[in-house]
């Protein structure tokens, strides 16, 4: 994993918009998952995980200071942050190494590992999964055009840009 530079999200606007669609069609799918539908402690791992792939500054921030809110370890998030899934509870683990994969692989896990996340928590927990991640590669794009924005207006001297 590389943990310092951000990755490319989207090859083309066809992509962006198909993710906006996605989000559209599944709006009561990611209501349910911030209403119990998946643990608050699996959903913020899963975010951890895979902002950490991507490199996004603001979602690490965010989510990790929720993790830490509702009482996940300090170690075990570093680590997470890292791609170490030591301390990570058990049942949790194949959901977030599945976020990690998705996030490695852009939104285009291998059918194995949907297949397995599907198999140990069952098809809609897995769906629940699918949709919390989804949002993550918007507001990465949104953080790079807002990163180059001001990287533009301050001539260099407010945002590094990162390639």
């Amino acid at each position: 994993m590389d943990s310092g530079a951000k990755r490319k999200v989207y090859e083309s606007w066809r992509e962006f918009f198909a993710d906006l669609l996605f989000m559209l069609r599944n709006t009561t799918r990611l209501t349910r998952v911030y209403r119990g539908g998946l643990p608050p402690a699996l959903r913020e791992r899963l975010m951890v995980a895979a902002s950490a792939v991507y490199g996004c500054r603001f979602c690490s921030w965010l989510h990790t200071r929720e993790a830490l809110r509702i009482g996940v370890d300090k170690g075990e998030l570093a680590r997470l942050v890292a791609g170490v899934m030591e301390g990570c509870p058990e049942e949790y683990s194949i959901a977030v190494l599945y976020a990690q994969h998705w996030a490695e692989s852009n939104a285009q896990p291998d059918p194995e590992a949907a297949h397995r996340l599907e198999e140990t928590y069952g098809r809609e927990k897995a769906k629940l999964v699918n949709v919390v991640l989804r949002p993550i590669r918007l507001v990465l794009f949104v953080e790079g055009l807002w990163s180059s924005f001001l990287y533009r207006i301050s001539f260099g001297r407010w945002e590094k840009q990162r390639r």
